[in-house]
């Protein structure tokens, strides 16, 4: 072929090319046109970074290690102070008198060391803690009858209650109770009285084990600090105003302390 048609045909073969994306008929490379296109090419597509793995599930609670326990600290018992005046101070203000945390208002001792008669109590009833005495109210007033009945008055005798507020319910747990009975003994050894008068169920049970009915009429003998002290019991007044029938046991118990007058 030849002429001005050829030229024409070169140039449409080369547009042709051109469209096609052939602009060099000679490359250095050899290239296939059967090889498919780099950005298909799987050698040609850079290599991601794998995820991390992911962090397991933590343990349920009852498989986790359990971190060690620290020690409790240990409190040694409180320290009771062993002489008279100051003991006393000591119920009046001092923060570690077994019993003071129920109520900010304490029902003190009222009375001597060496009293010929004690009153002991377990804690105030809800009268005494409200007038801040022992002894309060239309149970009181019972009270001193019982005492003429007696030949005694307040006066004469030594009035305390172990605890020096009243516990919620008028119960107490075991743990106060256990710091309860080291002040009864203490206390007791402290105020040396000549007889005892037990008032009240929970005293009679922490002082002697036993139940009010059971010592009826009884002379019960309380062993403190080598030696012996006298001592009966006898419901509280206030059950007594409650229970009028009980008087008789109560004096049943009340009038041992008539002999050897």
């Amino acid at each position: 072929m030849g002429g001005s048609n050829s030229a024409l045909l070169a140039e449409s073969i080369c547009d042709w090319w051109s469209l096609a994306g052939v602009d060099a008929l000679v490359g250095e490379v050899p290239a296939s046109w059967l090889a498919a296109p780099p950005a298909n090419d799987v050698a040609a597509t850079p290599k991601r970074t794998p995820l991390a793995d992911p962090e397991p599930a933590p343990l349920p609670a009852a498989l986790q290690r359990q971190a060690t326990p620290t020690p409790a600290e240990f409190n040694s018992p409180v320290e009771l102070p062993e002489d008279w005046d100051d003991f006393q101070t000591w119920l009046a203000s001092s923060p570690d008198v077994p019993g003071s945390q129920w109520d900010a208002r304490r029902v003190l001792p009222v009375g001597a060391a060496k009293a010929p008669l004690m009153l002991l109590t377990a804690w105030p009833e809800i009268d005494d803690q409200r007038d801040a005495t022992l002894f309060a109210g239309p149970a009181g007033q019972l009270l001193d009858a019982m005492l003429r009945a007696i030949g005694m008055t307040r006066g004469d005798c030594y009035l305390a209650s172990l605890a020096v507020t009243r516990p919620p319910g008028g119960r107490c747990s075991e743990s106060d109770a256990a710091e309860l009975d080291r002040l009864l003994w203490h206390h007791l050894r402290l105020a040396r009285p000549g007889r005892l008068l037990l008032i009240g169920s929970e005293i009679l049970r922490m002082a002697t084990g036993s139940a009010l009915a059971d010592t009826r009429g009884r002379l019960l003998d309380i062993n403190q600090d080598g030696g012996k002290v006298d001592a009966v019991a006898i419901a509280s007044p206030a059950m007594l105003l409650a229970r009028p029938a009980q008087k008789a046991a109560a004096w049943d118990s009340l009038k041992l302390f008539n002999r050897g007058r």
